[in-house]
């Protein structure tokens, strides 16, 4: 009876001091899970009731064990209780760890969104400045100013001499002398050929071809031996010191064809040279057959007189512009940069901005190169000369050179 109460008392020793012990280490506890919550925030709390939890339900079977072996209840208690410090130490230290790398992690991943947000915003701008500069059409201008504008029409003739003769014999017969040749010169009055008149069984005497003009032989198409006729032109002379221009005009620019009108000559021969001329003869009818006036125009040198370039030969292939009307100081525009659109001519303005603007225009005259402008365009815009035919109203455009 006294052994059984001995070992009473010594159990509820044991049960004291084992609920002290989980007291303590309660009370100990407790700072350390303030620390962990200010770090952890709200997940330590949890994790502090669980602890705290399973230390009763520990005491308990703790209590229990203690009722059956002394001995097991005091070593589970002592393992316990160094299991429970070193668990709230080990779960205090992740908490206090896990809350600075919840800081160092919030401000990594701020900074990485923050990145992400301005590398996708700039790209996004560089992709936009890189679209709109892509889809700018690249076009040449020029800058519309006054100018002096002629209207022209251009036509072939030839180089001729101003006074071209043929000469023919006043009988018939066989050509037995040639006193000149081609490239010489004949005076007025002299003998240039004889012919023989006679027929089988009649003697006659030579007959003299007498040139009526004085200048080069343009032409010698005879032999000596060749049988001629009154109508056979033994020789053509002409007057090369003064050249004249022939061409032919047709009808739809006969109005504008008037005596003094002004010309410019260009010649195959002489290229990259253009020589003044101007109307020296106008035919009063025009030509049934093609329907074209014949004119002769006169070379104008610095004197005036009608002496040609002595570089000039006739029988040169000319080409003649003919100024048949002149515009100073208006607004001109090159002719690329216009264009025909159902019976309309219209261009394209750049603004400041490169910015393409449609116009429509009103023209007046035109030569080879230029437009007048006579409404439609001011002087001063730039007017696009190059890629227009891409363009419509309002479209950005790159300018280049």
């Amino acid at each position: 009876m006294k052994k059984g109460k001995i070992v009473t008392a010594i159990i509820t020793l044991f049960i004291a001091l084992f609920a002290v012990l989980i007291a303590w280490t309660v009370i100990r506890k407790k700072p350390q899970d303030g620390g962990g919550a200010q770090g952890a925030g709200g997940g330590q709390t949890s994790q502090t009731s669980q602890n705290r939890q399973g230390a009763g339900e520990q005491g308990g079977q703790g209590r229990q064990g203690a009722g059956e072996q002394g001995g097991q209840a005091r070593q589970g208690a002592g393992e316990q209780g160094g299991q429970a410090r070193q668990g709230a130490n080990e779960q205090s230290g992740q908490a206090r760890q896990g809350a600075g790398g919840g800081q160092s992690g919030g401000q990594g991943a701020g900074a990485q969104s923050g990145a992400q947000s301005g590398a996708q915003s700039g790209a996004q701008s560089g992709q936009a400045r890189q679209g709109a500069a892509r889809n700018a059409t690249v076009v040449q201008v020029y800058k519309v100013e006054s100018g002096t504008i002629e209207n022209s029409v251009v036509i072939n003739g030839d180089v001729l001499a101003r006074n071209q003769v043929a000469i023919y014999p006043t009988v018939g017969g066989k050509l037995v002398e040639s006193r000149i040749g081609i490239g010489d010169r004949a005076g007025i009055g002299n003998v240039v050929a004889m012919v023989d008149p006679s027929r089988p069984g009649e003697i006659y005497s030579l007959s003299p071809v007498i040139s009526t003009i004085s200048g080069t032989v343009l032409q010698a198409p005879y032999s000596i031996g060749d049988t001629v006729s009154a109508q056979s032109a033994l020789f053509v002379v002409g007057d090369l010191s003064v050249l004249r221009v022939e061409t032919f005009v047709p009808e739809r620019f006969v109005s504008s064809i008037r005596l003094g009108l002004g010309a410019a000559v260009s010649l195959e021969a002489l290229p990259g040279e253009t020589f003044p001329a101007e109307i020296d003869e106008v035919n009063p009818v025009l030509d049934p057959a093609s329907r074209t006036l014949r004119i002769r125009l006169r070379f104008v040198n610095r004197t005036g007189s009608g002496a040609a370039d002595p570089r000039i030969k006739a029988g040169m292939f000319a080409t003649i512009s003919l100024v048949t009307r002149t515009r100073a100081d208006v607004p001109v525009i090159p002719r690329t940069s216009v264009i025909n659109t159902y019976g309309s001519w219209i261009a394209f303005i750049i603004d400041e901005n490169n910015i393409a603007h449609r116009r429509t225009l009103e023209l007046g005259i035109e030569n080879e190169r230029f437009f007048e402008v006579i409404n439609g365009i001011s002087l001063g815009e730039r007017v696009v000369t190059a890629g227009q035919n891409f363009l419509t109203d309002g479209d950005p455009v790159r300018v280049v050179d």
